[in-house]
């Protein structure tokens, strides 16, 4: 079986394809047939099924005689302590938490909020949801209240799960009065808040209200799994919108069980029972497809990390708990592998650990730049693949599918589309593209199972932004091209690519083009206004660890790369050095960001920012180079 033979397979029968796929799912009543069509460009995908999430993450293992497998290790640095939670024990607890929400009338269809740290807890909280058919919205812990509240009132949640506090290196951030001033700004009030109490810092309940995790379980009869339609949802996730109202993706439940299960062999390489670890939040796409949901309808055992890749306690936390725990295929963020790698430059503390276990690391969540990709790789002597898929899509639209075949890893590429994505690229006027020629990357519909099939409560909204400007197509957001032999590049987000003079140019190949230098750890490209240009290209370099060279000269360099690898056409003459970049809490760069401060346009304060301080020091930084850096909030 090679990858050309399984993607031609379903070319050939789609829905074949799927239906084949479905065959690995325990469904209460399969379904008559894979996709519907009958709204087009609206599409569902096993719509007639009856099933149930947590029984095919759960339930079936048990029956199947696994209960003493581990699911769940939780490992949290943060606290020091360490987990093992089996599928039994998962049943119990679940099943439990499920009962106590059905005993104070969360019924299929209710919405639910859950607002928690990496802890079981926030996996038992979805899981028990799901068995029962309500919806969850998982929020990232710690959200400001406003962001809160606007989910809040947008979802219209029956009941909140929250905890008390989450943990940080060096702090406590309590979550308790951010869920109180949420709740006071939201025009919907929930029925009622479940607390887990967590040290260091517990939190005052509010009578009538709240309820404690541990109490409001006592006595509460366990709950039996509600099957629920095909296309029922089993959550919605909301993803920042260019308005600054969040967009709640919709995740359909059967195609969303059927495409998860088919990723783990076939993408991942993983069999039942092997360890998974995506290093990611629960709040995150990827902390719902490969924290919770994939891994366990697969049967393995997945690791829920409460800590950071430096300083937990230190570059080398990443290795310690692969080989404690006897990874076999690891996910993270390219940001992430930047930091070690900026931390630990030779790979020292590599060395200290046996990662004889593992098999893979997988890279997505931002563009990952091929320098990272060749350390990663040369350091580990594993393959290191980029995949690329969005919180829309739920797993990946282009992959090198280790299960199937392992394709040639080509630098900057995340290789080939997987079955059920028929990529293109389109100009500005949607035609097809020429081979190496940068345009939009677009989908041709229908978009595979588990996709979003709508935005809730937002059908139209869900038009315009994704379907409207190419008929026929998803529209992805981002822009690159595909080589000869089909493999697919990521260059930029399509408003991330900066017209200079005329000529279109991604900044992502800006950026490879530096991080190809020696002693730059990170960096970032940005279009600023040009008077002559139009714009021109801006980067900020973060060095690596221990670099004591002149500024200025590292500067002249990486001025000199650019001009070497992509030519005097892109006009980079502007770069300068700073400590860190301004990011979301999942590790992608606020460049959009950058560039408002930049040109002194006002600007939203991205909900998701990691430290809003830095944005002062990126001010700073550009007044140095003469522009005055003004874009403030507004």
């Amino acid at each position: 079986m090679t990858y050309q033979s399984v993607y031609e397979g379903w070319q050939q029968d789609p829905e074949g394809f799927w239906m084949q796929a479905a065959r690995a799912i325990d469904w209460v009543q399969p379904p008559t047939k894979a996709l519907f069509a009958e709204n087009a460009p609206l599409y569902e995908w096993f719509a007639d099924a009856q099933v149930n999430t947590c029984h095919n993450a759960v339930d079936r293992h048990v029956a199947a005689g696994h209960g003493g497998r581990v699911a769940i290790i939780h490992d949290s640095p943060l606290t020091g302590t360490r987990s093992y939670i089996t599928y039994q024990q998962l049943l119990d607890r679940v099943a439990r938490l499920a009962g106590a929400l059905r005993a104070k009338g969360v019924a299929k269809g209710d919405r639910v909020i859950i607002y928690m740290p990496m802890t079981p807890e926030a996996l038992e909280a979805m899981l028990a949801c799901a068995r029962i058919g309500a919806i969850h919205s998982v929020v990232f812990g710690g959200f400001a209240a406003h962001e809160l509240a606007v989910r809040i009132d947008d979802a219209h949640p029956r009941a909140i799960i929250a905890a008390s506090a989450g943990v940080e290196p060096g702090r406590v951030v309590p979550y308790k009065p951010l869920l109180d001033k949420a709740i006071d700004l939201a025009e919907h009030k929930p029925d009622f808040c479940v607390i887990l109490q967590r040290q260091p810092q517990t939190a005052p309940l509010t009578p009538g209200r709240d309820v404690d995790w541990h109490d409001f379980q006592t006595g509460a009869d366990p709950a039996e799994c509600v099957p629920v339609a095909g296309n029922h949802p089993v959550y919605i996730l909301y993803t920042s919108g260019t308005t600054g109202r969040p967009k709640g993706v919709v995740r359909p439940t059967a195609g969303h069980l059927v495409a998860l299960n088919w990723t783990m062999k076939n993408i991942y390489d993983v069999e039942p029972g092997d360890v998974f670890w995506a290093a990611s939040d629960v709040g995150w796409v990827v902390g719902h497809s490969y924290i919770c949901y994939a891994p366990l309808i697969h049967g393995n055992t997945t690791i829920m990390f409460e800590g950071k890749p430096v300083g937990t306690p230190d570059a080398g936390a990443f290795w310690r708990v692969i080989a404690e725990h006897k990874v076999r295929s690891f996910f993270t963020a390219p940001t992430a592998f930047r930091a070690v790698r900026r931390a630990d430059p030779t790979g020292a503390l590599i060395a200290q650990y046996d990662l004889s276990s593992l098999r893979a690391v997988f890279l997505a969540g931002e563009r990952a730049d091929p320098d990272t990709i060749r350390w990663a790789g040369e350091q580990l002597g594993v393959p290191v693949i980029d995949h690329w898929w969005q919180t829309e899509t739920g797993y990946a639209i282009a992959a090198n599918p280790l299960g199937i075949e392992e394709l040639p890893v080509r630098a900057g590429s995340p290789s080939v589309p997987m079955p059920g994505w028929d990529v293109r690229i389109l100009d500005d006027a949607g035609r097809p593209a020429p081979a190496g020629k940068l345009g939009a990357i677009a989908v041709r519909l229908p978009l595979p199972p588990g996709t979003l099939p709508t935005l809730w409560n937002a059908g139209e909204r869900f038009r315009t932004a994704y379907l409207d400007r190419f008929p026929g197509y998803y529209e992805t957001g981002d822009s690159g091209m595909i080589d000869g032999d089909g493999y697919l590049y990521i260059m930029a987000r399509t408003d991330d690519v900066i017209n200079v003079a005329g000529h279109r140019l991604s900044t992502g190949a800006i950026e490879e083009a530096l991080a190809g230098h020696p002693d730059v750890a990170e960096c970032a490209v940005i279009g600023v206004a040009d008077p002559l240009k139009g714009q021109v290209p801006l980067g900020f370099l973060c060095l690596n660890s221990g670099v004591e060279r002149d500024r200025d000269a590292i500067v002249g360099e990486c001025v000199g790369l650019v001009r070497e690898r992509i030519g005097p056409v892109a006009a980079f003459r502007l770069a300068c050095v700073v400590e860190r970049l301004p990011k979301t809490r999942s590790g992608k760069i606020l460049r959009a960001t950058m560039a408002k401060i930049a040109d002194g346009e006002a600007f939203r304060m991205p909900a998701t920012i990691d430290d809003p301080a830095i944005l002062d020091e990126i001010r700073e930084a550009l007044q140095t180079l003469g522009y005055a850096g003004g874009g403030r909030p507004g």
